[in-house]
């Protein structure tokens, strides 16, 4: 229900007797709180998807009073207490750590005071009344003082717990879901200031029925075991080496294969997709950085320079300037355009070590990174054709939940303003063309050009950052990049970034996680491993393995002295996809017994068959099978 609030005395008599809150200009309000005369009211009910953010902050404050009862008598300091994606936190100053069992009597002790239905009362007073009634709470104090001379200062009291708070609430605790549930305690400076005191900071979710709240904890739960840090461990694909140094990522021989084979896929559907390769080094000198700008607006990310020749070098954060020298070789006729160059380019940037983050967060890491150079008049088929190509690579990989982002101009842009409109109306098309859903980011471009970010869900149903297409109306400027016209008149191409994966990394680490370990065949690093019942089977089981690796195929045979079925239960520990076990009759009829990763029933197949199943499974039978 829509209403105009002409003063607050009518708007309370107009109230629906469903609404828990409203929203005035996109910005939520509680019903406590006086709403600004002429404005539009819009009240939302409890079911409606702004009430997440009154349950989950007015559940924050039952936390509160919760630990001020479990501390009665006792010193305690309340820090804040915002909404967080999915739930809640509250910051403490306590006497003493907390246990692990001091959540569920927490849990209780809430659950305890939503059923007791204690309303929500919302107080303005003056500074002087705020630091009167929180005269105790020396953090509270401190936000007081960091306030405005003219904010407004308010209170929220529930029962016998008093916050200063801007709200918003519900009018009661018992409006309240009660499908919560407090998760975790973990350290956190005050104001995040490592120089000042470190308080204890207790973390819930919450939700509006019981199955999300279960769905919510399976996932974080699935989560863990899907873990691509403790996956790599595991499964021995990747490690980091305090003696190489944080943030900088060891490919193991089985991860090496992984990745060699994602990029084996990749670079083959750039050549189908009229990609030229190109290879770039991974310093530079100071000039090119100077002329692209990353001096300038990135060198907080970059790395201190080295000395060469007594001129300063850096290593790379970008590629781009690379592939603009590449393009500024010779003259370029407008015959030539599109230009579109790709490269596996590793580039390295700084991270506060805190920051990293297995393989999704790293100092050193390898781009699938790719620039086109084109017309005007090309500008928007290659934009649909990019998205089209990233869609396709994507979804091979068994990716197929898309949201697709489109940044347009900010106020600070560079550029035409024509060329922005059709650069952004390019990408517009190219999402409505591909049947994307999309959402439009009103001047979140980057200064240098609109954007389409791809985002996707994994088998958890989380989002993941993945590919861009970006347009850049800057670097051709900064480098006076030039084709000669079909008129003899020289001008300016388009330039277009474009990552299909972002990073090898971070995707990486994405499908890791989306697979939880279990890649399928085409991608595992060990195909089939294959298992000799007895010694006397040893060398047919090798005669085997070395058939399946001259037709390309990964296997490896299980040489030790354990048990058949200890054998197969490591196997299946390394998530191999097929188990091969040999003995007198496969080894008499030239045969294997097959077993599949999460097929209970056994085949038995010839040699020749088998083959057939892996071939089936190929890179190149993947890539060649796409109507793309």
């Amino acid at each position: 229900m829509s209403v105009n609030a002409r003063n607050n005395a009518e708007i309370a008599q107009n109230v629906p007797s469903q609404a828990m809150g409203a929203l005035i200009n996109s910005q939520v309000y509680d019903l406590l709180k006086p709403l600004p005369e002429g404005a539009e009211v819009q009240y939302f009910s409890l079911d409606d998807p702004e009430a997440a953010q009154l349950f989950r902050h007015s559940l924050a404050h039952v936390l509160a009073q919760a630990m001020q009862h479990l501390h009665a008598g006792q010193d305690i300091q309340f820090g804040i207490g915002p909404v967080i994606e999915n739930g809640f936190y509250y910051d403490f100053g306590l006497p003493e750590p907390l246990k692990p069992e001091d959540l569920p009597v927490l849990e209780a002790r809430m659950q305890q005071i939503v059923q007791q239905n204690l309303p929500f009362q919302r107080f303005e007073v003056s500074r002087g009344q705020a630091k009167e009634k929180l005269a105790a709470q020396r953090f509270k104090l401190e936000l007081l003082d960091g306030l405005p001379e003219d904010a407004v200062i308010s209170l929220y009291q529930q029962g016998d717990f008093l916050d200063l708070c801007r709200g918003p609430h519900l009018p009661s605790t018992g409006l309240i879901p009660p499908h919560f549930k407090l998760t975790h305690v973990s350290g956190a400076y005050w104001k995040g200031d490592s120089s000042r005191p470190m308080l204890q900071r207790v973390y819930g979710v919450a939700f509006r029925s019981q199955a999300e709240l279960e769905h919510h904890l399976w996932q974080q739960e699935e989560a863990k075991k899907r873990d691509h840090r403790k996956l790599g461990q595991q499964l021995e694909l990747f490690m980091v080496s305090e003696e190489v140094g944080q943030g900088l990522i060891l490919w193991q021989p089985k991860g090496a294969m992984v990745r060699l084979l994602i990029e084996e896929f990749s670079r083959k559907a750039h050549l189908m997709n009229g990609y030229d390769w190109v290879i770039s080094p991974h310093i530079g000198r100071a000039q090119l950085w100077e002329t692209s700008g990353h001096l300038d607006f990135y060198r907080d990310s970059m790395y201190a320079p080295m000395d060469i020749d007594g001129e300063a070098y850096y290593a790379k954060p970008m590629n781009c300037p690379f592939h603009i020298e590449i393009y500024k070789n010779k003259k370029r006729s407008y015959r030539e355009l599109p230009l579109r160059y790709a490269e596996f380019g590793t580039v390295y940037r700084y991270e506060l070590s805190g920051a990293l983050h297995g393989l999704t967060r790293v100092r050193g890491f390898t781009q699938d990174d790719a620039h086109i150079f084109c017309t005007i008049e090309q500008a928007e088929a290659e934009i649909a054709k990019a998205l089209e190509f990233s869609l396709f690579v994507l979804r091979s990989f068994g990716l197929s939940d898309f949201t697709a982002y489109l940044s347009t101009r900010p106020i600070d842009a560079v550029g035409e303003a024509k060329d922005w409109e059709l650069a952004t109306e390019s990408l517009r098309k190219a999402l409505q063309q591909a049947g994307l859903p999309h959402d439009i980011d009103e001047g979140g471009g980057a200064f240098y050009g609109p954007k389409i970010d791809l985002k996707v869900k994994d088998a958890l149903g989380r989002q993941w950052q993945l590919s861009t297409i970006q347009f850049d109306f800057n670097l051709s400027e900064r480098f006076d990049l030039e084709y000669i016209a079909e008129d003899g008149q020289a001008k300016r191409p388009f330039m277009v970034h474009r990552a299909l994966f972002g990073s090898m990394e971070r995707f990486f680490g994405v499908l890791l996680e989306h697979y939880a370990g279990e890649f399928p065949l085409w991608l595992a690093p060990v195909q089939a491993k294959i298992i000799p019942i007895a010694d006397r089977h040893i060398e047919h089981a090798q005669k085997l393995a070395n058939q399946l690796k001259a037709n390309q195929y990964r296997a490896e045979v299980d040489l030790r002295g354990e048990r058949m079925q200890a054998k197969i239960r490591d196997a299946e520990l390394q998530k191999i996809p097929l188990v091969l076990v040999v003995g007198d009759r496969e080894q008499q009829e030239n045969q294997v017994s097959v077993r599949e990763r999460g097929v209970k029933e056994q085949q038995v197949l010839s040699v020749e068959a088998l083959l057939e199943k892996l071939k089936a499974a190929s890179v190149d039978r993947m890539l060649f099978q796409s109507d793309f």
